[in-house]
């Protein structure tokens, strides 16, 4: 049996500064790809994340508590992002379990609806490293999604940003065509498969509010300045003559159970307002965002 390729055969080391100069649609700088996370949190497994941590440290199931906060953000913090994207004509790509189209079909049927693309998430909020058959659990995944949609399922990000050295062999066999955990750029790159090339897509771990809010416990306005922070620098960055200039990709990820809420929910609708307002901005979905780079011809 062939061993896995460990990450440094599948992805070739390219340097920012050798990478040929680009250009997006319409003289555009910078690429803004908002991903919305939704999840089915089963009562039956541990919870994916805790905002309240069980007496005596002791973690205990089932998980009421942890379960409900979660719960809150599909039953209300959805529809504030929903309508706040509303707002200024955003379609953001939606990072989804598969099975949320079925237990959660009110809320799935609305995405769709709004025209938001759907990108594989596992079929649970489980990580992949628990999983027994991954090759069945994706195939699951994309066939159930795909269905719902009418559309094919052109990217995954794994539940945590998990996978193990085999995953990648497995999406590509999928017809997976971008994969989202390996955030290694601020352009996508190339990863060898099993089943030929697939892309790495600029997703964020730290424009991302599961680890600046709930993890190292910044307030809410971190995330706004930070993600400012970063449009602002890779605009300034893609107007440079030379090797570090070009257009970029920028993504920000949010979960309706954290951004979703009454006190935090303003933070992403001044965000919003702030990227529309700046011309050098295009917002685009991950599917969008592969045919672009894919036409390119950035062999990187």
């Amino acid at each position: 049996m062939t061993e896995p390729l460990r990450p440094e055969e599948r992805l070739a080391y390219t340097a920012a500064i050798d990478r040929p100069r680009t250009a997006l649609p319409d003289g555009k700088s910078v690429a803004v790809w908002p991903v919305v996370n939704v999840e089915n949190w089963r009562i039956e497994n541990p919870m994916p994340r805790q905002v309240l941590v069980a007496p005596t440290g002791a973690a205990l199931q089932p998980d009421i508590a942890n379960w409900a906060w979660h719960e809150y953000g599909m039953r209300v913090g959805f529809w504030r992002f929903a309508e706040a994207f509303a707002r200024h004509g955003i379609r953001p790509t939606l990072a989804i379990n598969g099975s949320v189209v079925l237990d959660y079909p009110r809320l799935a049927g609305a995405a769709r609806d709004a025209g938001w693309e759907f990108m594989g998430h596992g079929w649970h909020q489980v990580p992949t490293h628990r999983i027994d058959d991954q090759k069945t659990m994706i195939a699951r995944s994309v066939e159930t999604l795909s269905a719902f949609t009418g559309d094919p399922v052109a990217g995954w990000l794994g539940p945590g940003l998990t996978q193990t050295l085999e995953t990648a062999d497995h999406l590509a066999a999928a017809g997976i065509g971008y994969i989202a955990d390996w955030v290694v750029d601020d352009l996508p790159c190339r990863l060898k498969t099993a089943s030929g090339t697939v892309l790495t897509m600029p997703y964020s771990v730290e424009l991302n509010d599961v680890p600046m809010i709930m993890i190292q416990h910044h307030a809410a306005r971190e995330y706004l300045d930070r993600t400012l922070a970063q449009a602002d620098r890779l605009i300034a960055e893609s107007r440079k003559p030379g090797p570090m200039g070009g257009p970029k990709v920028m993504a920000f990820a949010l979960h309706p159970f954290i951004l979703g809420v009454p006190h935090r929910i303003g933070v992403l609708e001044t965000l919003l307002a702030e990227l529309a307002s700046r011309p050098e901005l295009v917002f685009m979905q991950g599917r969008e965002i592969m045919d672009w780079y894919l036409a390119s011809g950035d062999p990187a």
